[in-house]
């Protein structure tokens, strides 16, 4: 063999080397992607927003050595820094997140709107009821977060957005994880926001406070829980699950607040989004999920 053609070989086995060590890495090779796309920090196309994973390439073996891969352990790893592309210009935390596509490829449904890719509450119009991609929904995800800021200003240090249900504008559900920097566990609770009025928050486990102290029974850092949520109609559930311990449970009335009338449609989302911008550039947030699914 030629040496130009040995040289040649041994670099398209090297390609092909590289290529089978990403694969293995991908969160695709364990995880169904196909009804997810995915926002990544960073913006490598250079149109002035955080880069969006559709789903077709997401679910043939994407993977950020940096934001989003396959650990050891076969989690899938969210990684989120303070500093990084936005979604949008109305957007000022970063995140590593999922979003739920319901077409599953299929881009003769629209993204937004009341379509075959996003769903309705079984409380909505008739119409929205037959155009959406389906009615009310369940999402349960098992999970660890290892890590959160500890730099920036009190109200930010420690929190991040790790399941959401999002509507055209809103947030009928965030929930949070926060572990301030003096204790060992982390809190839990949820914010419910209403189309009109102000937001409730419900508090599940420890409390969400600036200065809250070392919570009772909290939730450690690497430490493996689940949550679900779960919409019927205008009712809201959250639970929170643990091995040996008891459900933690909450509902929220959703009746009043306007997301049953017609035009408004839902998706869920799961991931990191980083509730700190006032942090050091380099500190993060980040967890791993183990097992995520959806059902309508």
């Amino acid at each position: 063999m030629k040496k130009g053609l040995l040289i040649k070989s041994l670099l398209l086995l090297s390609v092909v080397s590289s290529n089978a060590v990403i694969a293995a890495e991908a969160p695709s090779t364990k995880f169904d992607l196909l009804g997810w796309t995915l926002s990544v920090p960073v913006d490598e196309d250079g149109n002035g927003k955080s880069d969006q994973i559709k789903e077709k390439q997401l679910n043939a073996g994407y993977v950020s050595s940096d934001f989003f891969y396959l650990n050891d352990d076969g989690g899938m790893v969210f990684k989120s820094p303070v500093k990084g592309a936005k979604t949008s210009k109305n957007t000022t935390y970063t995140r590593s997140e999922l979003r739920e596509m319901i077409r599953r490829g299929d881009t003769s449904h629209k993204t937004k709107g009341v379509t075959g890719n996003n769903w309705v509450f079984s409380t909505a119009p008739e119409k929205d009821l037959e155009n959406a991609g389906a009615v009310d929904g369940s999402m349960e995800a098992t999970l660890a977060v290892n890590h959160v800021t500890t730099t920036g200003k009190a109200y930010q240090i420690g929190r991040v957005i790790i399941g959401q249900i999002h509507a055209n504008d809103d947030e009928p559900v965030r929930i949070y994880y926060r572990k301030l920097p003096g204790n060992t566990l982390g809190s839990i609770y949820y914010a419910h926001e209403p189309r009109v009025n102000e937001e409730v928050y419900v508090e599940m486990i420890g409390s969400r406070s600036d200065r809250a102290e070392n919570p009772k029974d909290g939730v450690a850092l690497d430490e493996k829980f689940s949550y679900r949520i779960d919409v019927v109609g205008n009712k809201l559930t959250v639970t929170i699950m643990r091995p040996g311990k008891a459900d933690i449970v909450k509902v929220t009335d959703m009746s009043d607040s306007g997301y049953d009338e017609g035009g408004q449609y839902m998706y869920f989302k799961a991931g990191v989004y980083n509730q700190n911008k006032s942090g050091e550039p380099d500190d993060y947030a980040q967890a791993t999920f183990y097992d995520l699914k959806v059902m309508h």
